[in-house]
């Protein structure tokens, strides 16, 4: 039986959701209702975590999951995933310039702290 776009992923993410503790591809196998082999589950995890949906923490050889439930972790996951490959200083000076100046009161507020 063949998923939809994006139901395997889902799927993934809510066994991700519900567990108390991060996850390990293997973990999350198990826990599918369909066997679907190791490196699919995988592939998806990481393209989850690649997006802002998961965090992998490493363990043991490998890595845990758990699901970004936080929609601030999420954005700034994006941002991070956004600057990649580009030159730092210029996109956070771009970015700095378009902030409101209530935004830059609080951006000074956070970098200023201990």
């Amino acid at each position: 039986m063949r998923r939809g776009p994006g139901r395997l992923e889902r799927e993934i993410l809510q066994i991700l959701t519900a567990s108390a503790d991060p996850l390990t591809p293997g973990e999350v196998r198990n826990r599918l209702d369909q066997d679907l082999a190791y490196t699919t589950v995988m592939t998806v995890l990481s393209r989850l975590a690649d997006k802002g949906g998961a965090v992998r923490t490493p363990q043991g050889r490998g890595y845990a999951y758990a699901a970004v439930t936080d929609p601030a972790a999420q954005v700034a996951a994006a941002m991070h995933r956004a600057m990649a490959g580009n030159d730092h200083a210029a996109v956070l000076a771009r970015f700095v310039r378009a902030l409101s100046p209530d935004d830059e009161q609080v951006l000074s507020r956070l970098l200023n702290q201990p």
